[in-house]
């Protein structure tokens, strides 16, 4: 087993997990999750491990690997905290110009809104969607508040996926990235810091409408 084939295995099978693919409390069989990656089980059972590690898996004796499950309560405060810590450092990242010419944020954006309208709310789309959020992380210049955010949306993520979203609250979610892009070009922090606030809380009544009244078809 090469550390190329584990470390590919924990990336592609941390995207998925985040993509909602599994829901929370939800099995992760070593032999099903290797057939799907197409790999052995030993990679597998190391991504697992560094899963466990993240906070986004819960390995337990005789039960095995289960995606992590929050209580309604934890997870309206981790959002709480998403919109705290995400609203700073879009703020941040305007005040202090850290994005630089936006280029990528416009690429990401792009990418995210071409995979949305060719192939619906996929691991790509969830791929893309965290990209984009951590550009805007590491234009705030401060590398605690990137780490911090880093394992606060992991969590969250478990709990949100772009299919829970109906087509009117997709829309939303591009036209923030939209309005955050352009708030960050004026360099204007308290535009960009409520905007982002906005975007995690519409994200958070997502959840909510979904945990109350199950997925939207």
């Amino acid at each position: 087993m090469s550390p190329t084939s584990t470390a590919e295995s924990y990336q592609r099978l941390r995207e998925l997990v985040l993509s909602g693919i599994w829901g929370p409390d939800e099995p992760l069989r070593e032999e099903s999750v290797a057939q799907l990656l197409g790999t052995s089980r030993t990679p597998v059972r190391d991504a697992l491990r560094r899963l466990e590690s993240d906070g986004l898996v819960r390995i337990t004796p005789r039960r095995g690997a289960r995606v992590v499950s929050h209580s309604a309560a934890e997870v309206d405060a981790i959002f709480d905290l998403r919109a705290l810590l995400e609203g700073h450092a879009a703020r941040r990242a305007a005040e202090t110009g850290g994005c630089g010419d936006l280029a990528e944020l416009e690429r990401l954006a792009n990418a995210m809104e071409e995979e949305l309208a060719a192939n619906g709310p996929t691991a790509e789309v969830t791929r893309l969607n965290l990209a984009f959020h951590r550009h805007i992380h590491d234009g705030s210049g401060n590398p605690l508040l990137t780490h911090l955010l880093e394992s606060v949306i992991a969590t969250s993520l478990v709990h949100s996926a772009f299919a829970s979203y109906d087509a009117q609250e997709r829309e939303r979610s591009v036209r923030h990235h939209r309005e955050l892009i352009e708030a960050i070009r004026a360099r204007d922090g308290g535009w960009a810091g409520s905007v982002m606030a906005g975007h995690i809380r519409a994200a958070h009544h997502v959840i909510r409408r979904t945990r109350e009244e199950g997925p939207t078809p």
